[in-house]
């Protein structure tokens, strides 16, 4: 046995937020009685680590890692603590530190409390690891409550985030209510006009950068470009804007005074890791603080933003880009620019993407003579749309259009696809245990097929639910669209996206021009 002025030793003391309120477990308490303890016992007193404010459940800990890293030069040898909780909560990493590390790297350890000595033989060390199993309850039973406490605050309209949304900022007599921040809400105003206009995230992020508005980012002083000394450079004091922040703004029911929370949760109460929610799962509530954005406004840009989410910046502007869809597959359809002939032609996104399993067909169109086709189209409906008294004359004679044949129809050629992709899917697997296909092959393939079928499945619920947004159109709002629209000989993308929801391209040429507002009487 070494003698106790032989020992190195290091003092480790933890306190978490969910310690704070016993008296016992404060830092100046644990430090008071390990320095007693020290003393009566002539140890030689090398270091102290403090980590205040850390879980017991992780040991990502500063101090906890420079402890490991000073056992491992010799600088310490002997490890005190309170008790065994302080080390850890974790049974598994406290066991592991204590039945393995300290023995190998010949470090005792001690914990005075639980009158845990690793170099005497006594009954304490024995029953330590179920201490250590005890002490990881604790500290789920703790992670329990918390969770609840936060699902109870939040069900109640309560905001429980740290940081506050982009526009808003903390009352400053209730932390869990929010106030408009100002500066903040005139430029999620302007995101939200410029997205009525039918921009794409890309380019309303562009327009915000150029014209040197802060982002989120620079409120919370994030520093933008270290290394850059160039005049040219976007400065630290704005920040550059992205297009998934100006999705998430546009996105964000914040913005209409709703609280939407309980959108992640942590894997569980050991790993900071989050998961996403399914957002049947948020807890959403109404009308708990000032709004920034009009209701209607909000939901009719949702609308708009699916004709615009895929539409990245080309050399080549397309008046329908963004619109289109096939009408056997419905998968969208993009428009190329060929080289050699100057033309520009449509495809369906599908076939070109699976073209060996057939599962569509080409859709190949001339785009000039398609957009010029499809507005006069446009045109030709917007006028009977205006014309009242045609209306009204023919009023006995209407024959109302039912989608539903059509509707199952399509619906049934997304479920075959679905089928073709699932047989594609059991195939590979099968050629992958033959030895066909390697396996970063098959996960590289099955990854793509599984994308595909989950994209059929949400247009099936999309076709199902097609009907319900034309009951809530405002038709003055249209009317002036229609007005201006007619007015204009060159109509502008903002003008067609107001108007029109999607266009179907069929492989036979047929058309199918699904409007913003109900046009079956025309």
């Amino acid at each position: 046995m070494m003698g106790n002025s032989s020992f190195k030793v290091g003092i480790y003391i933890r306190l978490s937020r969910d310690d704070g309120n016993i008296e016992s477990d404060s830092i100046i308490s644990q430090r008071s009685l390990l320095n007693q303890y020290i003393k009566e016992n002539n140890y030689n007193l090398i270091d102290e680590y403090v980590d205040d404010g850390f879980t017991g459940t992780n040991f990502e800990r500063p101090s906890f890692k420079r402890m490991i890293k000073d056992i491992e030069s010799g600088r310490i040898n002997m490890i005190i603590t309170k008790d065994m909780s302080r080390l850890g909560r974790d049974y598994i990493g406290t066991g592991e530190l204590i039945e393995k590390y300290f023995p190998n790297k010949n470090v005792r350890y001690i914990a005075i409390n639980d009158g845990i000595d690793t170099f005497v033989d006594n009954t304490n060390n024995d029953i330590a690891p179920f201490k250590a199993i005890m002490n990881d309850m604790y500290a789920k039973d703790i992670s329990k409550k918390v969770k609840t406490s936060l699902h109870s605050r939040m069900k109640e309209g309560l905001y429980v985030s740290g940081r506050c949304p982009f526009g808003y900022m903390k009352d400053p007599t209730n932390k869990n209510h929010l106030v408009v921040n100002v500066e903040q809400s005139d430029t999620v105003k302007l995101i939200f006009d410029l997205a009525l206009k039918g921009n794409t995230y890309h380019y309303i992020a562009q327009y915000l950068t150029e014209r040197k508005i802060k982002t989120p980012a620079s409120y919370y002083n994030y520093v933008w470009n270290k290394k850059c000394t160039n005049t040219n450079c976007i400065s630290q004091e704005y920040g550059v804007w992205v297009d998934t922040t100006i999705k998430a703004i546009l996105t964000n029911r914040i913005y209409v005074g709703d609280t939407v929370q309980g959108k992640t949760k942590k894997i569980n109460y050991k790993l900071k890791k989050t998961v996403k929610n399914n957002p049947n799962d948020y807890i959403i509530v109404e009308n708990t603080h000032e709004a920034i954005i009009d209701r209607d406004k909000f939901n009719y840009v949702q609308t708009l933003l699916p004709k615009n989410v895929k539409r990245p910046d080309k050399k080549r502007f397309y008046l329908l880009d963004g619109l289109l869809y096939c009408g056997d597959c419905k998968h969208r359809i993009t428009i190329r620019y060929q080289n050699k002939t100057g033309r520009s032609y449509t495809t369906c996104d599908y076939y070109r993407t699976y073209s060996k399993y057939h599962f569509c067909t080409t859709h190949t169109n001339n785009y000039e003579n398609l957009e010029r086709i499809i507005l006069d189209n446009i045109k030709g409906v917007c006028k009977k749309y205006l014309d009242r008294n045609k209306v009204k004359e023919s009023i006995g004679n209407i024959s109302f259009i039912d989608n539903t044949l059509k509707i199952k129809k399509q619906i049934e050629s997304l479920e075959f696809a679905n089928n073709k992709l699932t047989e594609t899917l059991d195939k590979n697997y099968m050629n992958m245990l033959k030895g066909i296909i390697d396996e970063e092959q098959y996960i590289r393939v099955s990854k793509n097929l599984k994308h595909e079928i989950e994209n059929n499945k949400s247009n099936i619920d999309n076709l199902k639910n097609e009907n319900l947004a034309s009951n809530k159109i405002d038709n003055k709002k249209i009317e002036k669209y229609i007005d201006k629209f007619l007015s204009l000989e060159n109509p502008t993308r903002e003008l067609i996206v107001n108007l029109v929801e999607k266009i179907y391209i069929y492989q036979d040429k047929t058309i199918d021009i699904i409007f913003s507002f109900n046009n079956k009487m025309v």
